[in-house]
């Protein structure tokens, strides 16, 4: 993972300090580009521990084109809850309800809420939507993975595999406006790379869980489609890191990176829609400890 290292190198020695929507503060660049070899290993950070279950889970979390949070809660996932809260608290506001505290909250995901139309633990029309169900202006919808799949199998040299989570109708309602926004795929030599563009990238907490996350997704299509896996390539707008966290960017550059592992996918499953936690190992995984970090929202 040199790559992601020197992504943190750059932005401590050549970042721009700038203000943020959470008021923490952010030192970022802007415009860079990392490639991954996926037949060298699974592009898992070494210089601290990631939270893979977390990364599986929310995958296979937007591939069922899921917008509430009980699926992760339920499997122990805890990565959306703030979103999720603040989220619900802007609309109580709006609608002029009592909110219930944080823990009441995540005991009744899934629930219908006093809001008309709002079940605990939505996030309205977030990446699974987009990803699933793209609404049409006819009231139809587009499946865009399973669209994409379909081309890669039938027309594999089309320029047009993308998939996009940003959609300009319905942004400004969401929970969370996407970060990661679009991705396209591209096949050659029997292999199938993955190209993303991520608008926003949080690099010490967020960009090494993007990079599993889509290097993960990329070798789960490459399968399904009979598929070598070939290249995961991260192309960041706006790359930054909290204030908060160059101490621990620091800490992670003054270690050395360890031997990637590999990730094993359970040959038995054919659809990239059916696969479960269980489906998924890893081997050879030795990283560096833990570094714990404020979040920034």
């Amino acid at each position: 993972m040199k790559q992601y290292l020197k992504l943190l190198d750059t932005i401590c020695r050549e970042g721009v300090v700038r203000g943020d929507r959470t008021g923490t503060g952010t030192k970022g660049i802007f415009g860079y580009q990392m490639r991954f070899d996926l037949s060298e290993g699974f592009p898992l950070v070494t210089t601290k521990k990631l939270f893979l279950k977390g990364v599986i889970y929310e995958l296979l979390w937007f591939l069922r084109g899921d917008t509430n949070i009980k699926y992760l809660v339920d499997n122990g996932v805890h990565i959306w809850d703030s979103d999720a809260f603040r989220y619900y608290n802007e609309l109580c506001i709006k609608h002029g309800v009592l909110p219930v505290d944080m823990e009441t909250f995540l005991s009744a995901v899934g629930i219908e809420s006093p809001i008309d139309g709002y079940r605990f633990g939505d996030l309205n029309n977030v990446y699974g939507y987009q990803w699933r169900s793209w609404p049409m202006g006819d009231g139809g919808t587009i499946d865009q993975i399973k669209k994409v799949i379909d081309t890669i199998k039938t027309n594999p040299n089309s320029r047009r595999m993308i998939v996009s989570a940003w959609n300009v109708a319905d942004v400004d309602s969401m929970a969370l406006p996407p970060c990661h926004t679009m991705f396209q795929f591209f096949v050659a030599e029997g292999k199938l790379s993955c190209q993303l563009y991520q608008r926003s990238g949080d690099t010490f907490l967020g960009v090494p869980f993007n990079i599993a996350s889509y290097a993960l997704l990329t070798m789960m299509i490459a399968k399904e489609c009979g598929l070598e896996a070939g290249e995961f390539i991260h192309t960041l707008g706006d790359a930054h890191l909290y204030l908060n966290h160059l101490e621990q960017a620091e800490e992670q550059l003054s270690r050395e990176p360890r031997r990637l592992p590999k990730m094993h996918l359970n040959p038995a499953v054919e659809s990239i829609f059916d696969y479960k936690y269980e489906d998924f190992t890893l081997e050879g995984y030795d990283p560096h400890p833990a570094i714990k970090a404020p979040l920034s929202f």
